[in-house]
């Protein structure tokens, strides 16, 4: 490890949201102000108030639109979502400090993947659902399903499946997110950098974490060792 990553415990590894953290904005919730199919905003709601799990609220939303729509709807996804600034940057940090990094999105494939093509990141390390257009009204597909460990239930993309793969005693876990997606693995996580919701349930639940607006400010954190200072 280099001199910076030897700061930290254990070496570091890292998980990242996409929507609203990679992303400026949660392209779902974009996706749905933009074509406006009623119902989704009860739908929403009851996914931030964890009266409905994440995989029947997505699935629910994106079913309230047609297949034929695949188009236009990633299009608007590809012509609208910034990427936060100092992502790039800190792609590069990890590779510099041979640090591995994780995409672990609540977000569907069909924008996931063209969004982060730019940024060369391995297709086994980006973790995101899937989707079909095969019939009348669009599907989502959950490849990466809660493990038998995970009491949160109905996760969809399931991170604290993803994080269980990097033992504790063996690596410290860091999370960058910013919503209920992200809520179950803060939990479990060594430190948490965290935005908007994420920051609110952090302080509810009086876990460690740093909140940011840029990545810039992660990797400032990540050259202290994830020291609060």
């Amino acid at each position: 490890m280099s001199n910076t990553t030897t700061r930290f415990p254990r070496p570091p590894v890292l998980f990242c949201d996409f929507d609203g953290t990679i992303t400026l904005s949660d392209n779902i919730v974009a996706v749905m102000k933009h074509f406006n199919p009623p119902g989704w905003e009860n739908i929403v709601q009851q996914i931030l108030n964890e009266t409905k799990s994440i995989r029947q609220g997505v699935g629910e939303m994106f079913s309230l639109l047609p297949s034929s729509m695949k188009e236009e709807v990633t299009s608007y996804i590809l012509n609208s979502a910034g990427i936060r600034d100092g992502f790039a940057e800190l792609l590069e940090w990890c590779k510099k400090n041979d640090v591995p990094f994780y995409v672990t999105s609540g977000g569907i494939d069909f924008f996931v993947y063209p969004l982060l093509e730019p940024f060369g990141i391995p297709a086994d390390h980006i973790y995101c659902n899937g989707s079909d257009f095969s019939g009348e009204r669009i599907e989502i597909v959950w490849p990466h399903a809660c493990d038998s460990e995970c009491d949160n239930g109905g996760c969809g993309m399931c991170k604290t499946a993803v994080i269980r793969r990097f033992p504790s005693d063996r690596f410290y876990r860091i999370l960058i997110g910013d919503s209920v997606t992200d809520f179950a693995g803060a939990k479990l996580v060594d430190l948490v950098f965290s935005r908007s919701h994420l920051t609110v349930k952090c302080q509810e639940l009086g876990l460690p974490h740093i909140p940011f607006e840029t990545f810039h400010d992660i990797i400032k954190r990540l050259d202290q060792g994830g020291a609060d200072s």
